[in-house]
Parts: C-alpha cells; structure tokens; sequence
C-alpha cells in the first residue's frame, strides 16, 4: 500500500467539494437553542443564542486521502449576558473516497472530540459519533472530567433545512458519580443565515490569477 502519493488531481475550490457540508459553509445565528445539562439537584434547561462561523480550507491531504473542510467557531451566551456560555472549535471535513464526514470539537475545558459518520454527498440529514476508548475517532478528557463528568459517547444529528436554514441536535452521555444511570446532556439549536463563505485561500488566488 502506497502511503505517500498525494492525489493528481485536486480541485483547488472547496466550496464545490463538501459533500453534505456544502450548505453549512458561512456565517449562522440561532436565537432558540436549548441546552439541558446536569446540575446537583438533578438537570436544568437554559436557553441560549448562538453565532457559528464555518470558512471552508484549502483541500487537505495525508498521503493518497484527500479531505476537504470547514474550519468552525462558535460562541454561545444567554440571553442578555455578555459571559460566555460555552465556545467550540474545531473542524467538518468531507472525506470523498469513504463517503466519511469528520467532526473535531475542542472546548476550553481541557476536552477534544472526533466524530464521525457515513453520508451521501447530496444528503441532507446525517449523524456522527464518537466513543471513550476507541483509537479512532474517540473522546479525551482531563483528569478531572473523566472522574467527575466522564464523557462516554457523543452524537451530533445535524439536518439541513434549506441553504438558508440547518439544524443539530447533540446528546451527550456522561457518567458522574452518585448517579445510577449516565446522563443525557442534550443541545439543540436551529441556524439562519446572516452571511456568506470566503472562499478559500488556493480558490481565491486560482481566482486572482483568471485573465
């Protein structure tokens, strides 16, 4: 097996080349987000607003696979405060050849995630799934998490509505001290529109160099 020719052909203009990703690409807000979460008494449900932005890379490669992605960060409040609910960064990437969608979460409590699912290119409906322990595609966690709030599986549900339109839903399911069974942290929100990709920096300067 041949682990280091790149492809011949790549096209430099991501945006033609996600896959099912292809409607998330710009700028998203969602003002109806819930977010259910554990809390000592037992669980809670708040309310939160959202702003996404997804930019798509230039194509990527290890060896003969080819990926091609969006780069995302989202910031999450409640309604009429200023302090950061919760913050995400990370990675879609669209894999072609295995008809692979891949998900990287990093949070800023000492958390990374990848998750991944099968899906057709023109789908509009599919979910990704990552679990404790595996080597691929897995969950890793500080100390104080896996003891506290261990992680043991997360799934993202994502739906595409319209290109003006998408929506996730996340379940969480964690195992933390004290409790007889793990708990579901659920999140969901609905995303609008309010601005479009730039393309990215290969498709603009093939752009720029267009007679």
């Amino acid at each position: 097996m041949d682990i280091y020719t790149e492809p011949e052909h790549v096209d430099p203009h991501t945006l033609r080349n996600l896959g099912p990703l292809r409607t998330l690409a710009g700028l998203w807000t969602g003002r109806g987000g819930t977010d259910v979460h554990p809390v000592a008494e037992g669980s809670a449900e708040d309310v939160f607003i959202e702003r996404m932005e997804l930019e798509p890379i230039d194509p990527q490669t290890n060896g003969p696979q080819l990926l091609y992605g969006l780069r995302y960060h989202t910031h999450i409040v409640r309604p009429g405060e200023v302090a950061t609910f919760h913050d995400q960064v990370g990675y879609f990437l669209w894999e072609p050849a295995t008809r692979t969608v891949i998900e990287t979460i990093a949070i800023p409590r000492a958390q990374v995630v990848m998750a991944a699912g099968r899906a057709e290119p023109e789908a509009r409906e599919f979910e990704l799934s990552a679990k404790i322990g595996k080597e691929a595609f897995g969950i890793c966690s500080s100390p104080f998490l896996l003891e506290a709030f261990r992680t043991l599986e997360f799934r993202i549900r994502i739906r595409i509505d319209s290109e003006e339109s998408w929506s996730y839903e996340e379940d969480t399911l964690l195992l933390i001290p004290g409790r007889s069974e793990p708990f579901h942290h659920r999140d969901r929100n609905t995303l609008t529109r309010i601005g479009e990709p730039t393309p990215n920096p290969l498709a603009r300067a093939t752009a720029d160099e267009m007679p």
